[in-house]
């Protein structure tokens, strides 16, 4: 397990497992997607969920003993290697500040840039799909300028309109649904980044490459 940190695995209640990486670089982050996509495929195995380092395996309890799996977990992580996942490249159109990007005005100030800036430096980045989690469909983008690395606001808001695109931390996103949310809104896109008559019903997947466009 040198290549690739030695991780950490635990059950949780009576038919999860969860692999979680001490080491979180982007090596580690193209294993788990591979290891994820291989894993889909064996037998009794329900679901596998990527997270921020770390892989949510739920398996049928009742087909497969949990000491077995584990152990089938634990080589296939030192095997290594595996299909790298290059991912899709997704264009997204952004309509920045104003009612689309409530916050930009707020950012372009903590930031000592004016807005033009923010939105110039956010279009340019080039982003991953670290994982998707929080809400269905809400992808975590790495990716994001360092000079645009705001932490959070400090009163999350009750409703965030679904396509609103955000910022906070060191990570983009953009959210699927209207939901409360604590990330700047810079920005708003009108693609579907959910649906649930989608197959795959998520846009974006862990390993796409997102570029913004300003429309």
């Amino acid at each position: 397990m040198r290549d690739f940190g030695t991780p950490n695995f635990e059950r949780v209640g009576q038919s999860t497992i969860i692999l979680d990486c001490t080491e979180r670089n982007a090596l580690v982050r193209q294993r788990l997607w591979s290891l994820a996509r291989e894993i889909r495929a064996w037998p009794h195995v329900l679901e596998a969920v990527i997270g921020d380092g770390n892989l949510s395996l739920v398996f049928d309890r009742h087909a497969v003993a949990y000491d077995a799996l584990r152990s089938a977990l634990e080589t296939a992580w030192s095997r290594g290697g595996g299909e790298r996942i290059a991912g899709r490249t997704i264009e997204i159109a952004v309509s920045y500040g104003g009612e689309c990007g409530p916050d930009l005005a707020a950012v372009a100030q903590a930031c000592g840039l004016r807005e033009d800036d923010v939105i110039a430096l956010h279009a340019r980045g080039e982003y991953v799909v670290a994982f998707v989690g929080f809400l269905p469909g809400f992808a975590y983008l790495d990716g994001l300028d360092p000079r645009l690395q705001l932490p959070r606001r400090a009163q999350p808001r009750t409703r965030v309109p679904a396509g609103s695109v955000a910022i906070a931390g060191a990570q983009s996103g953009i959210y699927p649904v209207d939901s409360p949310g604590g990330w700047h809104l810079i920005g708003h896109t009108a693609h579907v980044l959910f649906d649930p008559m989608r197959e795959p019903p998520a846009l974006l997947e862990p390993g796409d490459r997102v570029r913004f466009v300003p429309a």
